[in-house]
């Protein structure tokens, strides 16, 4: 039996993964940071808890020592670092701390494995926003880094480590440059939820209104769920390598709302209020679409959830949410 390390677990991806692991016969640890005492922090990966199917283990991406033990302790054969500062907004209110925990803690966890057991496969969640103020449109493998935000920094940082302890010490180290992916488990302040959220909280009549900043951005939106896959076929394969994986269709966050509220039988123009102060950044990153072709051609991957099926996805997720709660109150 197979054995994988997760960080990041308790977040959409990192509990998608566990999910899909679990189903291909691996057995799951999870790094799990002590201070993380919320209510909800287990939300995600509760059915998982409830069946005793992971395992959890002390550690966090800040401590070079607690990594160094996790790997000991579980032994994997894969590691996914999945775990970072994952919100761009909040890195320009905490850069130096988005910095120490998306940027150097993938140095330490690729330390532990160098220190550890090297012929551990590793997988790094790099991320769209490393291209930030596009070069070229699409965005492949070989198109120019460009961050716009600390977190965007942070994360180039993690990738090239990567890439660097690749060539360097001849390890299994892979990244996977996923452009955006949503899914029912996405934190609420992300766009695309906090859109979900609010529409249904107005449907529910709980809400009467969403503040927004930017809706023309637009993004390369996928499922969470399809995109996990890609992720293990990386360390799957023969020879390491990077990988972008992403839809290839891009949607403004307009559009987003648009459907959203549509399918609700919602005006979205006589509830959506646009605010430039809590959503905008410093510096934007207006259009991103990636070019997956080298996952297809590689991996065998491609998306199978489709724009409108992840938004009617989130849509009954959330509603039924609200009609449990309704009930129950």
């Amino acid at each position: 039996m197979k054995k994988a390390l997760i960080t990041g677990i308790t977040g959409q991806d990192g509990s998608y993964l566990a999910d899909f692991l679990l189903g291909k016969g691996y057995q799951v640890f999870g790094l799990e940071r002590r201070l993380s005492t919320s209510s909800n922090h287990y939300s995600n990966i509760q059915h998982l808890l409830d069946q005793n199917a992971i395992t959890l283990v002390s550690g966090d991406l800040t401590d070079q020592n607690s990594l160094n033990n996790a790997i000991k302790e579980t032994e994997p054969d894969e590691v996914y670092n999945l775990g970072s500062q994952s919100f761009v907004r909040a890195s320009w209110a905490q850069p130096e701390l988005t910095g120490n925990v998306t940027g150097l803690g993938v140095i330490r966890m690729l330390e532990a494995i160098r220190l550890i057991n090297p012929k551990i496969k590793f997988y790094q969640a790099s991320s769209s926003e490393m291209f930030g103020k596009v070069r070229e449109i699409p965005q492949n493998e070989n198109t120019p880094f460009y961050p716009r935000s600390p977190y965007g920094i942070a994360k180039l940082y993690g990738h090239w480590a990567t890439v660097n302890y690749r060539e360097s010490y001849g390890m299994f180290t892979v990244s996977g440059i996923l452009f955006n992916h949503e899914s029912p488990r996405r934190g609420l302040e992300f766009v695309t939820r906090k859109i979900v959220n609010g529409a249904v909280k107005i449907k529910f009549g709980i809400a009467d209104k969403l503040t927004l900043g930017n809706i023309e951005a637009k993004r390369d939106w996928g499922f969470a769920g399809d995109y996990v896959e890609a992720m293990w076929l990386m360390l799957q394969q023969p020879e390491p390598e990077d990988y972008v994986i992403a839809t290839g269709v891009s949607h403004s966050v307009r559009e987003f709302l648009e459907i959203t509220f549509q399918k609700l039988g919602l005006d979205w123009q006589r509830y959506v209020i646009y605010n430039n102060q809590p959503d905008m950044r410093p510096a934007e990153v207006d259009q991103l679409i990636g070019d997956a072709s080298k996952a297809k051609r590689k991996l065998g991957w491609k998306p199978k959830v489709c724009f409108e099926e992840l938004i009617e996805m989130m849509i009954s997720a959330e509603m039924n949410y609200f009609q449990n709660q309704i009930r129950m109150s």
